[in-house]
């Protein structure tokens, strides 16, 4: 892969922040996820085809699909990755190849707890990143541009700074769930 320098985007220019000093404008995104029977969910993404997504809970079974933690290592390696590439047209520089590592080292705990319980600390505890890129860069230059990208990534952000979270309680379903929609019966 070789990526070729060209012109920056006005979005990519030098100094351009996509703000003003109060920081970056907001977007809200959306995700639809449909719980689509046993631990397999199906989430609806703009107009793109359903990714499935399941929790296999160290169980054989649902190989196919990425597990909830696994769908969050990729989207950290690819707004990585995204970043680097933009920071790269924006000085310039030429990437010829660019692979991210991503591991996580992951504390799991049982599905359900006793109810009110609060659980020890489940999730990922340490989360590492190996950059490997082939660039017409010094190694120092590369570093910075690697920081720069991790300082942007809106995913990374999201990971190590604290992030507002509200989860409620919406109404009843509708009558005739828009197609797509509607759960699978689970026969177990």
């Amino acid at each position: 892969m070789t990526t070729a320098p060209a012109p920056a985007p006005a979005s990519l220019a030098a100094g351009a922040t996509g703000g003003d000093a109060a920081g970056p404008p907001a977007r809200t995104l959306r995700c639809r996820t449909v719980a689509a029977g046993g631990f397999k969910q199906l989430n609806y993404v703009r107009d793109l085809p359903p990714i499935a997504v399941q929790e296999r809970l160290d169980r054989p079974g649902g190989e196919e699909d990425l597990s909830p933690v696994e769908a969050m290592l990729a989207a950290l390696g690819s707004c990585l990755t995204a970043r680097i590439r933009a920071n790269a047209i924006a000085s310039g520089t030429a990437i010829h190849t660019l692979a991210l590592d991503v591991e996580g080292d992951l504390a799991v705990s049982g599905m359900w707890g006793q109810p009110g319980a609060i659980p020890p600390r489940i999730g990922f505890g340490a989360i590492r990143v190996r950059v490997t890129i082939d660039a017409d860069l010094p190694a120092d230059r590369l570093r910075a541009m690697i920081n720069h990208a991790l300082m942007w990534s809106p995913v990374a952000n999201t990971l190590h700074d604290a992030v507002d979270l509200d989860v409620s309680l919406a109404g009843p379903p509708p009558a005739h769930p828009l197609p797509g929609q509607a759960l699978e019966r689970d026969e177990r």
